[in-house]
């Protein structure tokens, strides 16, 4: 069935400040804080049982163990940062495993808008808004190599808390 709409609203209202907080702690700093990984797991559990019931509560919350396990192994194999693979396993639960489609779709999506928006951001004068961010002049020096040579310092917390967002979006309002 996937998530409902009433689910997304019970969500919306803590996930839209900690994506906004996340995307731009991971812009300015490059760093995805623990305390806005917890507090968007922990809105989750208080707020699934409201959302959800139960029987899908149970279900949903198993995915943040079992993404976490994989996260932690995609960081052994330094194909993913540390904070990215928290930040997959917090936001887990959130999603419907029957929407999977619709979460792939959503993050393909928000992987090339969070891409765009961040070089026109780097790449324009409009990075003198920010001149002092680690983002703008981030180098290939904690993951080296990383998928196929490619740069693994990007902020993928702008695009992962994108995801979720827009997810919850769709969801409030397309069922």
């Amino acid at each position: 069935m996937g998530m409902t709409a009433t689910a997304a609203y019970w969500f919306l209202p803590v996930v839209i400040p900690l994506a906004i907080y996340v995307s731009w702690t991971d812009m300015s700093s490059m760093k995805i804080k623990n305390h806005a990984m917890t507090a968007l797991f922990l809105a989750f559990v208080v707020l699934g049982p409201f959302a959800l019931g139960f029987p899908n509560y149970f279900w949903q919350l198993l995915h943040a163990p079992i993404v976490l396990v994989i996260g932690i192994l995609l960081w052994g194999l330094r194909l993913m940062g540390a904070g990215d693979a928290k930040m997959f396993a917090a936001m887990a639960p959130y999603f419907a495993a029957s929407d999977w489609f619709l979460f792939l779709m959503v993050f393909v999506a928000a992987s090339f808008a969070g891409l765009l928006l961040h070089s026109v951001f780097r790449f324009t004068p409009l990075r003198n808004l920010a001149p002092d961010w680690k983002s703008w002049a981030a180098q290939n020096d904690k993951l080296r190599g990383g998928i196929l040579g490619l740069n693994m310092t990007f902020p993928k917390g702008l695009i992962l808390s994108m995801t979720l967002l827009y997810y919850l979006l769709v969801v409030a309002i397309y069922r």
